[in-house]
């Protein structure tokens, strides 16, 4: 449990440096490292994911670095998609489960390899709807069936569609996160539950590394972090599918 709290930790931590990514291992940590079943992990990881974004998102509104509109917009879908996602976590065996989680995980994880040192958009003014509104629904059933916060999808959008400035794409990511992955915990409960005790100490320790990672967010390369994220990301992935792969056969 150590361990899995450890890397709880380290969940925060990339919620607070990058916006979005923490959220993407904290599915095999709960299963793998906490031993939390599969089904449970998920209403688990939203829980854990929201409570931590919600606070980093205050934070940064505070200082300015929300774009509430844009908030808005991928919320609102992203409600409703987190709301139809919930419901196809509970039809799909564990072992399928986790294994469509590690292709999400090898997908995001090369996207940000491909993306690492190319020129970033300059910041203008925000997405238009469309774009922005299909994504925030996209973003929000993937968060509802497999229990990610979609930073690691909102950053990227908000900053290449919405052209912000990548602090306040980070920070408007978070107040996106906690709404959706609230949602799809409201949606998981109705289902099934969960060791709230458990989730409470994830709380805490990502919540510490989030403090730490808002902290030095300003001192660290965002590009090196992302990379370094990336591969570690991918790691995770080839563990995860070896472990049940051969349940499908």
């Amino acid at each position: 449990m150590i361990t899995a709290l450890l890397l709880g930790a380290g969940i925060g931590v990339a919620l607070g440096v990058l916006g979005g990514g923490g959220s993407i291992i904290t599915l095999p940590v709960l299963v793998y490292a906490a031993g939390v079943p599969a089904v449970e992990a998920v209403g688990m990881s939203l829980a854990v994911v929201g409570t931590t974004s919600l606070v980093g998102g205050a934070l940064n509104l505070r200082k300015g670095l929300v774009h509430t509109k844009a908030a808005a917009l991928f919320s609102t879908t992203g409600v409703v998609g987190a709301l139809a996602g919930a419901q196809l976590t509970h039809l799909v065996p564990s072992a399928v489960l986790l294994l469509t989680f590690a292709a999400l995980m090898v997908a995001i994880a090369t996207l940000m390899l491909l993306r690492s040192g190319r020129p970033k958009p300059k910041p203008g003014t925000v997405c238009k709807w469309p774009r922005c509104a299909a994504t925030g629904l996209g973003v929000g059933v993937l968060t509802g069936f497999l229990g990610v916060g979609g930073g690691f999808l909102i950053v990227p959008a908000m900053v290449i569609f919405g052209r912000l400035a990548t602090k306040t794409a980070i920070g408007t990511s978070l107040v996106v996160i906690a709404v959706n992955s609230f949602a799809g915990l409201f949606a998981h409960l109705q289902k099934t539950d969960f060791d709230w005790a458990i989730a409470a100490m994830f709380t805490a320790v990502a919540l510490v590394g989030m403090f730490v990672g808002l902290r030095f967010a300003n001192r660290v390369s965002g590009e090196r972090l992302n990379r370094w994220f990336a591969w570690f990301v991918l790691a995770v992935a080839a563990f995860v599918i070896t472990q049940n792969w051969s349940s499908l056969f």
